[in-house]
C-alpha cells in the first residue's frame, strides 16, 4: 500500500491534502533492497493480495494513466518500509486491481446524500473516482506513492478534483469529526493495543455521518496460521464494533456475497463482511 518522512517533525505537520492539479512530477518506486518491513505486515503482504475496485460501474481507464498528468507525490507521513513494501507491489505490475469501484460502495453509498468522504487505501483510484463522478468532496488515502500517483492521473483523465493524502492512516492526523463518509474497503490495517487505526476511523466520522468497512468473509484462520498469516493481528469489522457506545448506530453489520470482479488481486474472493455504523452525535 507504503522513503523517507520529509518535512517537520510529525507533531508539527498540519493535515494538508494534495491536489492533483496543483503538484506536479512523476510516481517512483522505492529500492527495497534495504526496506524492512515489520513482521506482522510483512505476512499480509506476503498472502495474496487484499481487496479489490470492485465490479461494478464508472471503469477508470485500463493500463497506466497518461504521462502528462499529475502526481500527488509529496511528503509522506508514516512508516517508510510500508511505503517501499506496496511501492514495489504496484511498480510490479501496470495495473493491480480491477478499475472498478468496490461493489460493497457502490451498494451502500448510492443512496446517501453526497458530501465530504474519506477514501480509506485508495489504491489505483476506481472508488475515489466513481465517488467523485457522484458529487462527493472525495478526500482519498494511501500509503503507496505510485498507487497514488495512477490514482491521480485517473481522476485527472476524468475532469474530477480529489484531495490526495500520501500518508498511513493512523499518521495522518486527519480532522477530526470531518466526513460524511469515511470507506475503508479490504484494509491491511494491523491492530494494536490501543486500537489506534479503528479510533482513527471512527475519530473521521462527522455526526451523522457513516463509517462504511468492508471485509473478506470466510478467511480461513488455521490455513492462514499454516501460511505464516494471522488474521487477528488485522483490524476487522467486528473489532471496529467492539468500541461503539451509545454515540453510534449500527445499520448493516451482515456477511453477502461479492459481485466478483472480472479481473484484479483478490478477484477470488466470493463474500464480504459488511459493516456500516452511523455517528449520531
Amino acid at each position: 500500500m507504503q522513503a523517507h518522512n520529509e518535512g517537520p517533525p510529525r507533531a508539527h505537520r498540519s493535515w494538508e491534502p494534495f491536489r492533483a492539479a496543483a503538484v506536479a512530477g512523476e510516481g517512483h518506486a522505492i529500492p527495497m533492497r534495504d526496506a524492512v518491513l515489520p513482521d506482522r505486515q510483512q505476512k499480509w503482504c506476503d498472502r495474496d493480495v487484499v481487496g479489490d475496485r470492485g465490479p461494478v460501474t464508472n471503469d477508470i481507464a485500463a493500463g497506466s494513466p497518461a504521462s502528462d498528468t499529475p502526481s500527488p507525490i509529496g511528503a509522506y507521513i508514516g512508516d517508510p518500509a510500508l511505503r517501499a513494501e506496496w511501492d514495489r507491489r504496484y511498480a510490479d505490475r501496470t495495473q493491480l486491481w480491477s478499475g472498478r469501484p468496490n461493489g460493497a460502495l457502490v451498494a451502500e453509498a448510492t443512496g446517501l446524500t453526497p458530501g465530504r468522504v474519506l477514501d480509506v487505501g485508495c489504491g489505483e483510484g476506481a472508488d475515489a473516482v466513481w465517488l467523485a463522478r457522484a458529487g462527493w468532496d472525495v478526500t482519498a488515502l494511501e500509503v503507496s506513492g505510485v498507487a497514488l500517483a495512477r490514482a491521480a492521473g485517473h481522476a485527472h483523465d476524468a475532469g474530477l478534483t480529489v484531495h490526495w493524502v500520501h500518508a498511513a492512516l493512523t499518521e495522518a492526523a486527519l480532522p477530526p469529526a470531518s466526513f460524511d463518509l469515511v470507506s475503508a474497503q479490504y484494509p491491511a490495517l494491523l491492530r494494536t493495543p490501543d486500537a489506534a487505526a479503528e479510533r482513527v476511523l471512527l475519530a473521521a466520522v462527522a455526526p451523522g455521518g457513516v463509517l462504511l468497512f468492508v471485509h473478506h468473509a470466510g478467511v480461513d484462520a488455521k490455513q492462514a496460521q499454516e501460511n505464516g498469516f494471522d488474521p487477528a493481528d488485522y483490524v476487522w469489522p467486528s473489532t471496529v464494533t467492539e468500541l461503539l457506545d451509545g454515540d453510534w448506530e449500527v445499520e448493516v453489520d451482515e456477511q453477502r456475497p461479492r459481485v466478483a470482479p472480472d479481473g484484479g488481486a483478490g478477484a477470488h474472493h466470493a463474500d464480504d463482511l459488511v459493516l456500516r455504523v452511523r455517528r449520531l452525535r
